[in-house]
């Protein structure tokens, strides 16, 4: 008797075994052989973007395992610049995957979120104790929701503003003031009660701000084919001569304006009376309780 065609899968999603199989209307003894379906690649640019950002983010660390903290700094820095690229690449190539989301959001956690935690607590929080473990700990699962929160929120947020601080932002934050105080020539800062200290409260405001509501400019409707005024290129110019006078100061000085400007935006709206929420869709659904003033 002629049995039905049976396809075994073969452990890939869309994936058909190949294989002698006996068809229904087939004489017997007649073997059809069934197609394979294209197999599904990855697109190699904006991935290959993302793991020169997770390189960055890993060889930061083992530098600040081996007390160069200077080069450590300079790794996550880098590894902001590929991170603000790969997104972009992927839309302006039309590569985007939702491969390509996940592995980003999982080289984010390491470079912006255990990355910084590692290098700070070796660089000072360690002479604290229990007190820096927690510090460092906090940033890091602050980077954690904060991801997580971006993911699940990603399709009813206001695209001009980040719901919290971005983890890149807070990274540069905590790994400013490490090259900053670094490069003014304090070394062996778990020594040092009162640098220590400071550290502690920068990496856990950083933290803490990436877990909060406040609306943070994200410089979206700048990029991709929108044309901005001549002026924007001058000004953009000037900020690269900027940074290049001194970059550990500037940089730093730079993230410090904005980890602070999402507060002043909510308190402006606040006073204003208007809506400070990032969320942008129908407050009437169940599901949005909590999520507006």
């Amino acid at each position: 008797m002629n049995e039905p065609a049976r396809a075994s899968h073969s452990g890939f999603p869309g994936e058909t075994a190949p294989g002698p199989l006996t068809g229904q209307g087939a004489e017997s003894g007649e073997v059809i052989q069934l197609s394979r379906p294209k197999r599904r690649g990855i697109y190699v640019l904006p991935n290959a973007v993302t793991l020169a950002a997770l390189f960055a983010g890993f060889y930061a660390v083992v530098m600040a395992m081996n007390g160069r903290f200077e080069v450590a700094c300079i790794g996550i820095f880098c590894a902001a610049v590929l991170d603000s690229l790969d997104g972009r690449i992927a839309r302006m190539t039309h590569t985007q995957s939702a491969f390509g989301e996940q592995m980003d959001s999982l080289c984010d956690m390491v470079g912006f979120g255990a990355a910084p935690a590692l290098i700070v607590y070796e660089w000072a929080l360690k002479g604290l104790g229990k007190s820096g473990l927690i510090a460092a700990f906090v940033y890091c699962a602050g980077a954690a929701l904060r991801l997580a929160r971006f993911n699940t929120n990603i399709a009813v947020v206001d695209k001009r503003y980040f719901q919290g601080l971005p983890s890149p932002a807070a990274a540069a934050l905590v790994v400013g003031f490490i090259w900053v105080m670094d490069d003014a020539g304090f070394k062996e800062v778990d020594k040092l009660p009162w640098l220590a200290w400071v550290a502690f409260g920068v990496t856990l405001y950083s933290g803490l701000t990436m877990v909060t509501n406040a609306p943070f400019y994200s410089f979206k409707v700048w990029g991709g084919k929108r044309t901005v005024p001549f002026a924007v290129i001058v000004a953009i110019a000037l900020l690269i001569a900027l940074v290049n006078v001194h970059p550990p100061i500037v940089l730093f000085g730079m993230f410090c304006l904005y980890g602070l400007s999402g507060y002043v935006i909510y308190a402006w709206r606040k006073a204003k009376g208007q809506r400070t929420s990032v969320i942008a869709t129908s407050t009437d659904e169940p599901e949005e309780k909590g999520l507006h003033p």
